[in-house]
């Protein structure tokens, strides 16, 4: 006599959770877990989720979506509660809001949150949190603490030029222009180099630091919330230095939203930095947000970058109707043709002039195409003057830093006749 049995399929671990007071209120985060996990994930309430992660079925939990609306607003205790509760078991969590002032978000992001999307979800968005929150910590590379601290001293009695870098589309090579100006500007004049800082206001996605291959820091945060207690010392010590020459006040190290610092906290941030350094380079976002004014109007020179692309051509258009209708000073911004045609390519030099004539700008600064080399040193966190010294975008933005070094000396020599 023979029998046999089903054999049941074991059922597959529960991975992730969502964390809301009703996840009904956020039905597509439902399909996007849906899309990503199948039926490896559950839904938990505030209350729920504490309990369950102090249970052994959490220990196969990889990550927490919690979301939020502007409802939840009003008590954000029971959020962080599970938010440290999952932190305690290393458990990551994702924040999902709608609706949530950036204050809110800060709060949660320091009490322990990982990543955070808005609500309605961006396509593919939460797979690529999810990716990012699981992939494995990288190795550590031993650093030492000391090797890339500021060692100059706050000074209180300089009055630097404010040169913010502004692109008109992404990558347009914003970072990498005003990466290399501020180390052609720190290295000017070997006999009596002038104190440069570079300050990364690309709060999200700042790549400052990559370019220069420095660490982010936590002080750096600390200091962007809570401006009116800095002072000299303390900025100067949020600052790390490149080759003992150039300073930099990093990006956060975490992802928080542009409008964590408000135009007063800006506007303290580049005066301090004014007295303390003979050039301030600002990388800006590509965003324009509440504080970009404060840089606007603190600017002495405003560079504006742009491809010979429709992109950059349609944001500019726009960007000069947004500061003209408010009458903010347009004037301000030299516009920079990156990638520009060379010499010989009378086509591409046509179209650029078109193109200037179509906006009613004019492009003072043509910077050429530095090819691979560029990519490969920013990859590699070295200047371009450092390591490929003869590339021609190396040679076209030490000809520009030389111009503004020699224009803000003659100004120097009129002011003190």
């Amino acid at each position: 006599m023979s029998s046999s049995a089903a054999v049941q399929p074991e059922a597959m671990p529960i991975v992730a959770c969502t964390v809301s007071r009703d996840v009904q209120l956020f039905d597509l985060l439902i399909e996007d877990m849906e899309t990503v996990l199948g039926e490896q994930w559950g839904d938990l309430n505030f209350e729920d989720a504490v309990a369950f992660l102090m249970q052994p079925e959490a220990d196969d939990l990889q990550f927490l979506a919690i979301a939020l609306d502007a409802d939840d607003e009003k008590d954000l205790g029971p959020a962080k509660d599970v938010i440290r509760a999952a932190n305690a078991k290393d458990i990551k969590v994702i924040l999902i809001t709608e609706d949530i002032s950036a204050n809110s978000l800060h709060a949660l992001l320091r009490a322990g949150g990982n990543e955070f999307l808005p609500y309605p979800l961006p396509d593919g968005e939460l797979a690529q949190a999810i990716k990012r929150v699981t992939a494995p910590p990288p190795v550590a590379v031993e650093e030492d603490p000391a090797r890339h601290q500021s060692k100059l001293k706050a000074t209180d009695n300089r009055s630097g030029v404010v040169i913010p870098v502004h692109g008109m589309a992404g990558g347009v090579g914003a970072t990498t222009f005003a990466v290399n100006l501020a180390w052609e500007l720190a290295n000017i004049d070997p006999k009596d180099p002038p104190r440069v800082v570079i300050l990364d206001f690309d709060l999200q996605f700042g790549s400052v630091s990559t370019y220069l291959d420095l660490p982010r820091r936590e002080s750096v945060l600390e200091l962007l919330t809570d401006t009116e207690s800095m002072d000299s010392d303390v900025f100067m010590q949020a600052l790390l230095a490149y080759d003992n020459k150039l300073h930099v006040l990093t990006a956060p190290t975490d992802l928080v939203p542009l409008d964590l610092v408000t135009p007063p906290d800006i506007a303290r941030l580049i005066e301090i930095a004014r007295t303390n350094f003979d050039y301030v380079i600002i990388d800006m976002p590509s965003s324009m947000v509440e504080w970009s004014q404060a840089v606007l109007e603190a600017s002495h020179v405003y560079f504006a970058l742009l491809e010979l692309d429709m992109r950059s051509a349609q944001n500019t258009l726009r960007l000069k109707r947004a500061l003209q209708s408010e009458d903010l000073p347009f004037e301000k911004l030299r516009f920079v043709l990156n990638r520009a045609p060379s010499f010989t390519d009378l086509n591409g030099k046509a179209r650029a002039k078109r193109l200037a004539e179509s906006l009613g700008i004019s492009i003072e600064v043509h910077m050429p195409d530095g090819k691979h080399q560029v990519s490969q040193q920013s990859d590699h966190g070295v200047p371009l003057g450092v390591g490929v010294p003869k590339n021609n975008l190396r040679k076209e933005v030490a000809k520009l830093a030389a111009s503004v070094h020699a224009v803000n000396e003659a100004d120097d020599k009129a002011v003190r006749a």
